[in-house]
């Protein structure tokens, strides 16, 4: 800071040190001041160019952590619906050997046995209309074999963010197993195997359809239970990710608004003082009017 001379009134170097120290004290608050406005630390590039770098990196990567989970959420919410679908199949086909075993019984007749066919006819169609129902955005999520988007397509889901060596490893594939389908009518993968139409005469033979077909659907449970309890695996794994990560940027982006705030009023305080002393400063060199006199 320069030596002040009184002695020299053409240029009031006091004053003007005091007027450098207000102006910088007036940067400093602006600087608090408009974190405090915003809530961040890093306002504009100059203020932290490493810094804003790195919470760039770090915002880039929570946001794909979020989309990621999201992503997650939606397949969990997918699988649901095929596991709801199935899950009433198997209600169906337990209702149907129940009554293929009550067909058996001598205590019954042909009329008896033709209505438990007619029975039977209707809860496999129903199957049918429960595979068509199942769907998710237009896709059928357990449909037979060669059925758009159905069980004999793999379905891609959003696990991750990927690498830079291998960006595109985003996915997590899922399918039923050995290509099956659930519809009610086919045979081998094509569906669950049941008759097309149940009569009095082949109801001997039912039971072992539909025990078939119960095993088969019970599978196609165990397979969708499986692979969601694998997504909410990977969705703990990846929400511990995108905490920690959202601290990183907050710490690095964020303000402290408790230190803004103490240094915000010191600087209010130095602000006065620093206007005192330069009106001070402005009325010093008066004194050498007394050698006038």
């Amino acid at each position: 800071m320069p030596t002040v001379d009184y002695t020299r009134i053409a240029g009031n170097i006091g004053a003007l040190n005091a007027l450098n120290s207000l102006q910088l004290i007036n940067n400093q608050l602006a600087i608090h001041q408009t974190r405090l406005a915003t809530g961040k630390r890093i306002n504009e590039a100059a203020d932290d160019p490493a810094g804003l770098s790195l919470a760039t990196t770090f915002d880039i990567r929570r946001q794909g952590l979020q989309t990621v989970l999201n992503g997650i959420g939606d397949a969990k919410n997918l699988l649901s619906t095929a596991e709801g679908g199935l899950r009433k199949i198997q209600d169906i086909l337990v209702k149907m050997k129940n009554k293929a075993l009550e067909a058996q019984s001598g205590t019954i007749g042909d009329k008896e046995r033709e209505a438990i066919a007619a029975q039977l006819n209707a809860y496999a169609a129903e199957i049918d209309a429960i595979v068509e129902q199942t769907q998710w955005n237009g896709n059928f999520l357990i449909g037979q074999s060669g059925s758009a988007g159905g069980a004999s397509a793999t379905q891609n889901f959003l696990t991750s963010l990927g690498t830079l060596a291998d960006p595109t490893a985003v996915t997590s594939e899922f399918k039923f197993s050995d290509n099956q389908g659930f519809g009610a009518y086919g045979t081998g993968t094509a569906g669950l195997g049941l008759n097309t139409n149940y009569t009095t005469s082949n109801l001997s033979s039912a039971l072992s359809d539909i025990d078939a077909a119960i095993e088969k659907v019970k599978k196609g449970i165990s397979e969708v239970g499986a692979f969601s309890a694998r997504l909410s695996f990977k969705e703990e794994a990846i929400t511990v990710q995108y905490t920690n990560t959202e601290a990183a940027y907050n710490r690095i982006m964020n303000a402290n608004m408790a230190e803004e705030q103490v240094n915000a009023s010191k600087l209010l305080i130095l602000q006065q003082t620093a206007t005192a002393m330069l009106a001070q400063a402005n009325t010093a060199p008066q004194f050498l009017l007394t050698l006038f006199r």
